[in-house]
């Protein structure tokens, strides 16, 4: 009995803790956009926590904007993240959950602990599975495994009749013919992925219009190099990646969890969006969309949103942070941004131009945000505005919480994917007729 009575007594000593951490926390407006306010930093013994309370949907289910429907196509998934839309219109479900770091602190034990009671208890798939419409009627008749036995897979993406897939340790590829619905054997290995640790274990994916070029994000392996600075080569960055040899470089650093990617369509260019750094306040560090340059560097872990300086982060280096880029838009603080893609003039004139992010939703705000889909509004090929709401009622007004976005996926012919891994479901957004 004595290990429950340790796990009861910390248990009531990290909620009296979080209580005194959230004791007089004032409310506050996220800020977006491209010049967010940095307040002063605030530290503490603990940062403030607000978990999910997980709920079964019921009948309910997320809202949508007007003129839009929302369906669940699929259920009793295991734990679903990024998703996939082939040529021909089936949709690949990267299942699964990773990482195998050990907690440096009490702290970190007892924050785990109560992250914990807002995910899913649903055992991690390590597959992939396929959803098809046969009939193009919007109900996925089929559900069936495209593969398995993969290593907390996550990012997805498809050229030339490759599809590739970013494992926790590995980006690997299979063969694909044109409708089948089960892979033909075990992938290929393009290459290893740093997997020592995985405190940050998802690999986001993207690949380049003419299928040459993987980019794959690599997120760091603690909150502010805690770990010491070894354990962080080749992390908290986007590699490139040679499709066919398998020869990786980075091609932007400085990105703390790099954890969707995406390719802008008329320019090539790759975006990501990026979960930043821990216990400096509810209101830093914005996590945040942006254009990842080659050879740009974007902070972490010396700095953030361009030249402010992270005193945790030892030893300092003032060229680094000299050097440092500010990302394009902030999505607000702790939002936890883990899935994004481009929209097209299907989605409705409203969401034809922009971005959708999926936000997971904040585990270390006293007043939760996140937990829904925003769409970003471009103009001449940047964010310009502030975002809208586009799926909401992941988080209820009652502090219950039915759903999480990951993975979003624009459907070219007109639809939103989006992968929720509270719920186990992937659903399925359209313009009414």
């Amino acid at each position: 009995m004595k290990p429950l009575s340790a796990l009861t007594a910390l248990t009531g000593l990290s909620m009296a803790l979080l209580l005194s951490a959230c004791g007089g926390e004032a409310d506050s407006t996220q800020a977006h956009g491209p010049d967010p306010k940095m307040p002063d930093a605030q530290r503490g013994l603990l940062p403030s926590m607000k978990i999910a309370q997980p709920v079964a949907w019921g009948d309910q289910k997320p809202t949508v904007p007007e003129g839009y429907s929302v369906t669940a196509i699929a259920t009793d998934l295991k734990i679903p993240r990024q998703t996939l839309v082939l040529p021909n219109g089936d949709i690949l479900v990267a299942e699964g959950r990773g990482g195998s770091a050990a907690q440096l602190k009490p702290k970190d034990v007892i924050a785990s602990y109560i992250k914990a009671q807002g995910n899913t208890k649903v055992k991690g798939g390590n597959r992939l599975t396929l959803l098809r419409d046969a009939d193009g009627d919007g109900t996925y008749e089929l559900k069936t495994v495209f593969a398995e036995n993969l290593n907390a897979p996550y990012g997805l993406a498809f050229a030339d009749g490759k599809l590739y897939v970013a494992n926790q340790d590995a980006l690997v590829r299979f063969d694909y013919v044109e409708g089948q619905t089960q892979a033909s054997g075990a992938p290929t290995k393009v290459t290893d992925l740093p997997s020592e640790i995985n405190h940050h274990w998802t690999k986001s994916l993207a690949i380049s219009p003419d299928g040459r070029s993987l980019y794959v994000g690599i997120g760091s392996n603690s909150n502010v190099t805690e770990r010491g600075m070894e354990v962080e080569i080749d992390r908290a960055m986007v590699w490139q990646i040679d499709a066919q040899t398998g020869a990786h470089k980075p091609y932007a650093t400085g990105l703390r969890n790099p954890t969707a990617l995406t390719i802008q369509p008329d320019s090539g260019q790759v975006w990501a969006v990026v979960n930043e750094r821990d216990e400096l306040g509810p209101d830093l560090v914005p996590d945040y969309l942006t254009s990842v340059r080659e050879g740009a560097f974007y902070g972490w872990p010396y700095s953030y949103w361009g030249q402010n300086v992270d005193p945790r982060a030892q030893p300092q280096n003032p060229e680094k942070v000299a050097a440092a880029i500010k990302p394009d838009y902030s999505l607000g603080s702790h939002v936890a941004a883990l899935g994004v893609d481009f929209s097209m003039p299907a989605m409705g004139e409203r969401f034809a131009n922009g971005v959708f992010v999926g936000e997971h939703g904040s585990w270390n705000r006293d007043n939760p945000v996140g937990y829904k889909v925003l769409f970003v509004p471009f103009s001449n090929g940047r964010p310009a505005g502030e975002p809208v709401d586009f799926a909401t009622g992941f988080r209820g007004e009652d502090g219950k919480t039915r759903g999480r976005p990951v993975g979003v996926t624009v459907d070219p012919r007109g639809a939103l994917i989006i992968a929720d891994d509270l719920s186990n479901t992937v659903w399925r957004v359209t313009r009414n007729q």
